[in-house]
């Protein structure tokens, strides 16, 4: 490596993004089914100048006599270039891995389905019996790569580990979000635990409701795709007008898509293509992909709305600030707020009248299962923490009952039988989790203010997107905590969220 190949701040900060720029669009291909194999591991061996002890230990030292945003400008940028060393080492295994699960199939009623649909179909299978065969299916295939997930995860704690400094990863993942995770995982299960008589209130109803009275006490997780589309209102909230009701909510509140080229629709349905709902942020806010997969019901409104939020904080933030405040963050907290808040809207008994021509009552019934579905997810992402929080504790250590306490821990927050062995599946990088939970708060906190700004009618005023456009055009650089602050709420105020849970 010689000493010439090692860029300043500035200089790096140029190349890497048109390195995110390319990585991101390969992803993006693989995401949407256009292609079949992913050839990151090229990508990355083409910008290999940009991932180099001899990168990072610059960065470091210009990092060192720097202050203010400019400091934490480098900070990202050094954040980057060590996430982007361990790609190097492990970009060929986890193409590999993720090869392996595109080209693997289950055989289920005579035919042969990859296992992305066979995810996607858990969703629109009407028969309870025939869910729980493809769900054990589905959870038997997946869990036969898990010895290679654990090997991935092993090797890039490893190199984490190495390259920060911090050998401890709960440390580490605290330093990076400026937070306490543990003391986050207290707050939330405090608040779940507030919650628990309306959620014993709020399940019994709706799992009877969406899985019939001939379901178990205790539903397997199978079922959560069918239960998050809300399958027996799909004649209400048909997948043929999801883009249109869509497009017109977020239009209310100023944000015209037609409007705005640089955030690109990818609204098709490719056997391949996976069913989770994303923005892929190539390059904001110039090029910014909104990718969803409808399959019918109304999960397929709340996923447009959620991914419209990160859209349009992307495609929205100011073109002059530095690519670091554009498209780097030191974690996801920030930008879930905003696809929260316009998930938010399918919770409002109004606009389910609005669109769908229901009764009061009707549009009342359909938003509480809104609730329902949002208080399983709160409660079941805040377990989520609190096993990560104990796996990561314990990581390297023979801890053979670790599977069992996913398990336990899961099943009992949201009432629903997690199986012991997708805790690999199911875990996020970087707690993940908790971004999505201090997110929860906070757009709880944001519908508040708004609520109180704006008036009642907050989710169809565009002066609501006047003071979102204010947030969007700061980019990546502000921490959700930040936005607490400005909001005049302390971080771990969770009064907002309790009142929008019921309790």
């Amino acid at each position: 490596m010689s000493v010439t190949a090692v860029r300043t701040p500035a200089e790096y900060e140029a190349e890497l993004q048109r390195y995110i720029l390319e990585r991101a669009e390969e992803g993006r291909a693989v995401r949407v089914g256009e292609k079949e194999v992913s050839e990151r591991a090229e990508i990355v061996a083409r910008y290999g100048e940009l991932f180099t002890r001899e990168q990072l230990e610059a960065l470091r030292e210009a990092e060192e006599p720097a202050s203010g945003s400019e400091r934490e400008r480098i900070y990202r940028l050094r954040k980057t270039c060590e996430g982007g060393l361990a790609d190097i080492e492990l970009s060929e295994r986890e193409d590999a891995l993720e090869n392996a699960i595109l080209a693997a199939r289950v055989e289920f009623d005579g035919e042969e389905l990859p296992l992305r649909t066979a995810q996607a179909q858990l969703a629109v299978l009407t028969d309870y019996a025939q869910r729980e065969e493809l769900g054990e299916l589905h959870g038997d295939a997946s869990a036969g790569f898990n010895d290679e997930r654990m090997e991935l995860l092993r090797a890039r704690e490893e190199l984490d580990a190495e390259l920060s400094g911090e050998p401890d990863p709960v440390a580490r993942n605290e330093e990076e979000k400026g937070i306490s995770l543990r003391e986050l995982s207290g707050v939330l299960t405090a608040a779940s635990t507030a919650a628990d008589e309306v959620y014993a209130g709020l399940s019994s109803r709706w799992f009877d409701k969406l899985l019939g009275d001939g379901r178990p006490e205790v539903p397997t997780s199978y079922h959560v795709a069918w239960m998050r589309r809300l399958s027996p209102l799909e004649s209400t909230y048909v997948k043929e007008r999801a883009t249109e009701v869509c497009l017109e909510t977020v239009k209310e509140l100023g944000f015209d898509f037609e409007q705005q080229p640089n955030i690109k629709l990818d609204l098709d349905d490719r056997p391949q293509k996976s069913p989770r709902a994303c923005v892929i942020a190539s390059d904001p806010p110039r090029v910014v992909h909104l990718i969803t997969r409808a399959m019918g019901g109304l999960h397929d409104y709340q996923a447009f709305l959620h991914e419209a939020g990160h859209a349009l904080h992307y495609g929205n933030c100011d073109p002059a600030l530095p690519y670091a405040f554009r498209n780097l963050s030191r974690d996801h907290g920030l930008t879930e707020i905003y696809s929260y808040i316009f998930e938010a809207i399918s919770r409002e008994p109004e606009w389910h009248a609005k669109y769908f021509g229901l009764s009061d009552e009707q549009a009342a019934e359909n938003a509480e299962a809104t609730l329902f579905l949002e208080a399983l997810l709160y409660r079941r992402y805040t377990a989520k923490l609190d096993f990560e929080l104990e796996f990561w504790s314990s990581f390297g250590e023979d801890n053979g009952s670790i599977q069992q306490s996913y398990s336990d821990k899961l099943t009992r927050a949201a009432g629903i039988r997690y199986r012991p062995d997708g805790y690999l599946a199911d875990m996020d990088a970087g707690f993940y989790s908790a971004d999505y939970l201090r997110a929860w708060i906070r757009a709880a906190q944001l519908r508040e203010w708004l609520t109180r700004e704006v008036g009642d009618d907050w989710w169809q005023n565009p002066k609501t997107g006047d003071h979102l456009r204010a947030l969007f055009a700061e980019g990546t650089q502000p921490s959700s905590e930040d936005i607490a602050g400005r909001l005049g709420y302390d971080p771990h105020d969770t009064k907002p969220l309790l009142t929008e849970l019921g309790a």
